[in-house]
């Protein structure tokens, strides 16, 4: 997991190169004027989907994985809590991974708690198990989601 401020994500770049790409759209992007719903930005390798909804109290979440993909959740804004715990201390999922959409869900308890704060991101990869969309009031916030395989 990564998490810092956008103005800081160009040291991150080097990381995968489809993070080059994310940080680029979500600072060059008018995020306050994108309408909701998800939408491709190069293809099946780079998504997004945009996000204004309540959150919901911590004890209703759980911890969420991936395998194709990384999240790149930037908060446009409001305030979250995720939760995190890392993917291979999982051991009680909640039902069956599903390939097609890339998803998972493990019941497990989380290692910790972090505030995703407006002008935040945060990047899951597949070894990172996650719960976002937690605490009180209403967030705007952007999913990018970039191929494991970028190429």
């Amino acid at each position: 997991m990564i998490y810092d401020r956008l103005l800081n994500a160009q040291r991150y770049e080097a990381v995968h190169p489809g993070l080059a790409a994310a940080f680029g759209f979500l600072r060059e992007a008018d995020l306050s004027a994108l309408a909701t719903g998800p939408a491709e930005l190069d293809g099946k390798r780079l998504t997004i989907n945009v996000i204004e909804a309540d959150c919901r109290p911590p004890e209703e979440a759980q911890l969420e994985v991936h395998r194709k993909f990384i999240d790149v959740q930037y908060m446009v804004s409001g305030t979250e809590m995720f939760s995190w715990r890392p993917t291979g201390e999982c051991s009680d999922p909640a039902g069956a991974f599903d390939a097609e959409k890339d998803f998972g869900l493990f019941a497990d308890e989380p290692t910790g708690w972090f505030p995703l704060m407006e002008g935040c991101f945060a990047v899951f990869f597949p070894e990172d198990a996650h719960g976002p969309m937690c605490g009180t009031g209403r967030v705007r916030k952007v999913v990018v989601k970039v191929a494991v395989d970028w190429e």
